[in-house]
């Protein structure tokens, strides 16, 4: 079979130059046969980027909505530019919303492996507590007596929301999740999701979007677009007794979210906080000016941070008095992963590590840098 080595498929993007304020529009042409891009200038009328290759990019990261790292600048996409690239994608990847209630927020890595395990890319991710309002809102459309209980529910703790893209991705995800009520997919689907996470129809676990204009809708309303001027609910960042946590976007396209929130979990650390950021350049210069002069690969540091999606959590401990900044900078283990594989092997660094650079997750250096950091993100970055 041919393959045609100059297929495109042409985006409506758009890249906010913060030093000199100004929002500048481009047509994005991504070529899938060598994994090239291109970018056109609309209001200048001339090529901004001749066709060339950008590592770190994959066919997967080009939909609407999604933001692409090129040579530096997040480029976000905002729709389709012809009706070859709506027909092709909008019908092969499909997005769809999930969500992590809050009976199983604690399972949250494990939950994660299921998803990735079964072929969705995470497109997005927040924690986000929902006020009764938010709950009331969302449930509207539930036409049950149990309204009341569900909205109760909801509104119990932290819940996680998430952006699924893929194939199908839709009826997939019923799929993975099972029938409403937990009982039923225990008898039904035993390998499902509320199956094995959930214990009835109120407290079954995990949420998904019925059909595609619900999905859009529920996505709209929890990752609202910024054009719109609507904020979605509010991040769960306490500011305190915490420490930062950044799993790197190396880590991230990668899939390896799921295997890192597991093992911080499952080592006795409680994520307070989880969203996912798109750094430009210079947030990344700021966030890790510390390092400026102090470590030779700075530079690098801040092409890797700000080079694709990352995920910030604000990690805590049950126990007060515990150090956790002190004890979580173990978990994570020498920043050389080459180091950590030899003296630390159970860590973080070691077990998801590539060099010193992608060394798979930040965490912060002293224990006043913790809350700080998460703050830079969760509520400076987040307001910007």
């Amino acid at each position: 079979m041919s393959v045609d080595h100059n297929e495109k498929f042409i985006f409506e993007a758009e890249w906010y130059d913060k030093r000199a304020s100004i929002l500048k529009k481009f047509y994005l042409c991504y070529y899938p046969y060598d994994n090239t891009v291109e970018l056109f200038d609309i209001k200048a009328r001339k090529t901004f980027l001749r066709r060339t290759k950008c590592e770190g990019i994959q066919a997967k990261d080009f939909y609407v909505g999604s933001t692409v790292a090129i040579f530096s600048r997040s480029i976000k996409i905002t729709d389709y530019a012809d009706c070859a690239t709506r027909v092709k994608l909008q019908t092969k990847m499909q997005k769809t919303f999930a969500m992590i209630k809050p009976n199983v927020v604690d399972k949250l890595g494990e939950i994660l492996k299921c998803i990735i395990a079964s072929n969705f890319h995470v497109a997005n991710i927040k924690m986000m507590k929902l006020t009764q309002e938010e709950a009331s809102e969302f449930c509207k459309d539930i036409e049950e007596t149990s309204i009341a209980y569900v909205v109760n529910f909801l509104t119990s703790g932290p819940i996680v929301a998430l952006e699924l893209l893929g194939d199908h991705a839709i009826t997939r995800w019923q799929e993975a999740i099972g029938p409403e009520d937990s009982r039923e997919a225990v008898a039904q689907v035993p390998s499902s999701i509320r199956a094995r996470y959930g214990t009835d129809i109120i407290h079954n676990a995990v949420h998904g979007s019925q059909n595609e204009e619900a999905a859009e809708k529920e996505l709209q309303f929890f990752f609202p677009d910024s054009k719109t001027g609507r904020r979605g609910p509010k991040n769960t960042a306490t500011l305190e007794n915490c420490t930062c946590c950044i799993i790197k976007p190396h880590a991230v396209q990668l899939k390896l979210i799921g295997d890192i929130i597991d093992d911080v979990q499952k080592a006795g650390y409680t994520i307070s906080a989880v969203q996912q950021f798109c750094v430009n350049l210079f947030d990344a210069e700021e966030f890790l000016e510390v390092y400026k002069g102090v470590l030779p690969d700075y530079a690098a540091m801040v092409r890797e941070l700000q080079s694709g999606p990352c995920i910030a959590m604000e990690i805590k401990h049950k126990d007060d008095k515990y150090d956790v900044q002190g004890e979580f900078r173990k978990l994570c283990g020498p920043m050389d992963p080459d180091i950590a594989r030899q003296v630390r092997p159970d860590t973080l660094r070691a077990k998801y590590g590539k060099t010193k650079v992608q060394n798979a997750v930040h965490c912060s250096d002293l224990p006043e840098d913790g809350p700080l950091e998460v703050e830079y993100f969760f509520k400076i970055l987040e307001n910007n």
